[in-house]
């Protein structure tokens, strides 16, 4: 009976000997450390995974003083191919008449500080499109100037091929003009259709290697990932960001890997789905500089003296206008940003 209710409990527990060696393991601890409770029994903590080392020194710790303690350890586990599970632990001392014993409760951190990261992102980005919509009003008021300053002077001008200069203006103009417009709209509203992601990357990795000659970008696709339902300009952009910082982050003579994947059962925006497209542009650049890691999708914020900031704020507006989030990973000769957009997404 005792057995049965532990067993129903979400919380991962194990109970071990004065040796350290397993004794019990419910059901929900089987399930997080991907080892079974009839494979566990008797062996040594250490035994099931070397790599419980550090958990091992705490359960140590915990019978030489008789205290409890608490910890978060990351723990690559068996069915997780080496991948690091989040865990809190803690350990107390068990005594049953002359026996000694540990009680080891686990709790799946991972959940929590995804979410955790999404809230911080989705902060990061309300600021963001408050700050753009600001730049972007201050930018549009003299556009209008400088377009009727240029057609003033183009009437002035004789020359058919010093006219060709202030048409160019006159484009350029009104192509910011209309980029404005979209920053200061609300922002929600895609011109979707049903895209293949693969042809969007081709194209944006023909831009890449034409603007950096040296610049070597390899591909690693699924093919099994469907086309997706997007707005082929606005998601074009975004990629186009992202690789861009990439290439110019490796001075245009790095490697860059565009990967896709699907994921299953992920949580994106606080909203469980069960496929998501995942777009990956990794690099082998020096990584994001300490002092910018926290608020790098905030407008203005750059490693970069050309710079301007506004890459990065406005690849996470336009993929969040797809129901999606862009994310990093970064260590020097290893970054990876990440976009995951929805195969479905749910209408509000």
């Amino acid at each position: 009976m005792a057995d049965s209710l532990v067993n129903e409990l979400s919380t991962g527990i194990v109970i071990l000997d004065d040796d350290i060696r397993v004794q019990f393991m419910n059901t929900a601890a089987e399930d997080l450390l991907g080892i079974s409770r009839r494979r566990a029994e008797t062996k040594h903590l250490n035994k099931l995974a070397p790599t419980f080392g550090e958990l091992t020194e705490l359960c140590g710790r915990a019978l030489a003083e008789n205290k409890s303690f608490g910890r978060e350890l990351a723990i690559p586990t068996p069915q997780r191919d080496g991948s690091e599970l989040e865990l809190a632990m803690r350990v107390s001392p068990l005594q049953d008449g002359a026996k000694s014993g540990l009680l080891v409760e686990m709790f799946d951190i991972t959940q929590r500080q995804q979410l955790d990261k999404e809230n911080k992102l989705a902060t990061q980005h309300g600021v963001s499109r408050r700050m753009i919509q600001q730049l972007a009003h201050e930018i549009r008021n003299p556009l209008g100037g400088l377009r009727g300053a240029a057609q003033l002077l183009e009437r002035e001008l004789q020359l058919p091929e010093l006219q060709e200069f202030t048409q160019v203006i006159i484009r350029e103009a009104d192509r910011l003009a209309s980029l404005m417009d979209g920053l200061l709209g609300p922002g929600n509203q895609p011109s979707k259709r049903r895209l293949n992601v693969h042809e969007l990357l081709e194209h944006v990795a023909t831009i890449a290697e034409s603007e950096s000659p040296r610049l070597h970008v390899g591909r690693d696709y699924d093919p099994s990932l469907p086309d997706l339902s997007l707005d082929r300009d606005q998601m074009t952009q975004a990629l186009l960001n992202i690789v861009r910082n990439a290439s110019q982050a490796t001075d245009g003579r790095g490697h860059i890997v565009l990967r896709t994947r699907i994921l299953t059962n992920a949580i994106l925006n606080q909203k469980q789905h069960k496929l998501v497209a995942c777009i990956e542009v990794q690099d082998n650049g020096p990584g994001v500089p300490d002092e910018i890691a926290e608020t790098l999708f905030y407008p203005l914020v750059t490693s970069k003296e050309a710079g301007t900031g506004l890459g990065l704020p406005l690849s996470q507006d336009l993929v969040k206008r797809h129901g999606g989030m862009i994310e990093y990973d970064s260590v020097p000769g290893h970054t990876v940003f990440t976009i995951q957009v929805p195969l479905t997404v749910e209408s509000s």
